[in-house]
């Protein structure tokens, strides 16, 4: 039973090494293909692959706009010689337990006909020390809403294929049914937290002023969030050695991130309480 990692990336300097290093030891494989990056991802991922170089299959393709993006995704997906694959961005770091956990389900589940997990995450705002309220999360899977989605699949679904442009995309099967929207009893839903989430944080300084080149639209949220506790148990490689070229993630947000951030915040908070009310969630 195999199991291969897929992670495509743009422009991910900050969080990249982390994202690869956080999955490397628990996959047969992790394919990188970096879409266009400007800043120093391409740099930092090739020196993740010098320390893995049989592990990561490293490659730079060109991004034509967000539908190719998509067919990008299927490309990688076809290069996968794989029975699972599992969906890694470049900003997502896993505990290792977690990673651990989803591996043995899916070895124990071998000849079985288990097709999916669904893994929950923490989405980070402002900063490492902050996360957003689980009511933010809008994502419904089996009746449960919140901060989760499908990370891992079985190549054995028929017709398993990525479709729509890039922030509307999906995966489909040969029907043309969303992999959610398939049995559930052929799909495994995981309580814990599996990886922290940085979408909405700054993840790179990219200067580049090539006009050739896709600009990338980061999804920088205001919002301050909940804080971490003081004994909170952040992903292990966090604290494991990194390259200098590697940006620490031990930043706290700026005085005028946070002012314009509460400005914000709580109108925000309101309003999702009063969204889950009605919506009976």
């Amino acid at each position: 039973m195999k199991i291969w990692a897929n992670m495509l990336v743009q422009n991910e300097e900050r969080y990249v090494w982390y994202a690869v290093m956080s999955v490397v030891n628990h996959v047969d494989k992790i394919l990188v293909w970096d879409t266009g990056s400007t800043d120093k991802t391409v740099e930092i991922v090739k020196k993740a692959k010098k320390r893995f170089p049989e592990k990561i299959e490293f490659r730079q393709v060109v991004q034509k706009d967000i539908v190719h993006y998509t067919e990008l995704r299927q490309q990688m997906f076809e290069a996968t010689k794989a029975d699972w694959m599992i969906l890694v961005d470049g900003d997502e770091v896993w505990w290792d337990e977690s990673l651990k956990k989803v591996v043995q389900i899916v070895k124990s589940n071998t000849g079985r006909k288990l097709e999916s997990i669904v893994s929950r995450y923490r989405n980070v705002v402002g900063d490492i020390y902050h996360y957003q309220e689980e009511t933010a999360g809008r994502y419904k899977i089996n009746s449960v809403v919140g901060h989760l989605t499908i990370r891992a699949m079985s190549k054995s679904i028929k017709g398993l294929r990525f479709a729509k442009p890039h922030g509307q995309q999906g995966i489909f099967d040969s029907t043309g049914r969303l992999i959610q929207e398939r049995d559930k009893k052929k799909r495994l839903f995981i309580e814990e937290i599996a990886y922290m989430h940085f979408t909405n944080m700054v993840r790179s300084e990219n200067k580049s002023g090539d006009a050739k080149v896709p600009k990338r639209k980061m999804k920088l949220k205001y919002e301050i969030g909940k804080k971490f506790p003081l004994d909170y148990y952040y992903p292990e490689v966090f604290f494991r050695s990194r390259p200098l070229i590697v940006p620490s993630s031990w930043v706290k947000m700026s005085t005028a991130f946070f002012i314009k951030s509460a400005l914000v915040t709580y109108p925000r908070q309101i309003k999702r309480r009063l969204v889950k009310g009605r919506s009976g969630y």
